[in-house]
C-alpha cells in the first residue's frame, strides 16, 4: 500500500467516526419517546387561582416605574440577591405611546466593550449613596453584558420582559438607586 492510500483511508475512517459520534449524540439529546405532554402554564399567564408569587415573580406592586422616551415605561418588579453573589433586577418595558417604539440605543451605555455587542441594557447602574459606591452590569468572558439584548420594536400597548445582573451589594445594603440612560432614576429595595 502506498502512503497516499493509507492517508486517505485514515481520513475516511476519522470522518466516519465523527459522523457516527454526532448521530449518537443527536439521538441521545432528542428527548426520547413520544411523551406529548404540554409544558405547564407559566406563572405569568392569567389563571383563575390566586397563588402566592415566587421571589422571581415579585409582587403585584412594582418596586419602581421609570418613564423614558417615546412613551416607554420600565417597571422593575424585583431586585433579588442569589447565592452566587449576584443581584438580578427583573421587570418589563412597556410602550405606553401611540406608535411602535424601540428601546433607545443609549441604554447600552458608552463603554466600548459593551457597545460592540449591539443593543442591550448594559448602561444600567445601581448607586449605593450611603457607601458611595456604583455597581455596573456584569459581563461574560466575551464582554457581553448580562442583560436583555437585541430587544425588538415594541408595539403600542405591548411590553417585553427584561433583566439585568449586577454584583450584589453588601448584605446590609437594603436600598439602591437604579439608573438607566434615557429613563428616570428611582430607588429600589433589594430582597434576599
Amino acid at each position: 500500500m502506498s502512503i497516499r492510500f493509507t492517508t486517505k483511508a485514515r481520513r475516511g475512517m476519522a470522518a466516519l467516526s465523527v459522523v457516527a459520534g454526532l448521530a449518537l449524540g443527536v439521538a441521545g439529546c432528542g428527548g426520547g419517546g413520544s411523551d406529548d405532554k404540554k409544558p405547564e402554564a407559566s406563572a405569568s399567564a392569567t389563571s383563575g387561582d390566586k397563588a402566592a408569587p415566587s421571589a422571581q415573580q415579585g409582587t403585584d406592586t412594582p418596586l419602581a416605574e421609570l418613564k423614558g422616551e417615546d412613551g416607554l415605561v420600565l417597571t422593575i418588579n424585583s431586585a433579588a440577591r442569589d447565592a452566587g453573589g449576584f443581584l438580578t433586577v427583573s421587570g418589563e418595558i412597556k410602550n405606553d405611546g401611540a406608535e411602535a417604539a424601540r428601546v433607545p440605543i443609549q441604554t447600552r451605555g458608552d463603554e466600548t466593550e459593551i457597545m460592540r455587542h449591539g443593543g442591550s441594557l448594559g448602561g444600567a447602574t445601581l448607586v449605593d449613596a450611603a457607601k458611595k459606591k456604583r455597581y455596573y452590569v456584569l459581563r461574560d468572558t466575551d464582554g457581553r453584558p448580562l442583560t436583555t439584548t437585541d430587544m425588538p420594536r415594541i408595539k403600542a400597548g405591548a411590553s417585553i420582559p427584561v433583566f439585568m445582573q449586577f454584583p450584589s451589594p453588601p448584605a446590609d445594603t437594603a436600598e439602591v438607586t437604579f439608573q438607566l440612560p434615557t429613563f428616570a432614576a428611582a430607588p429600589i429595595e433589594i430582597s434576599g
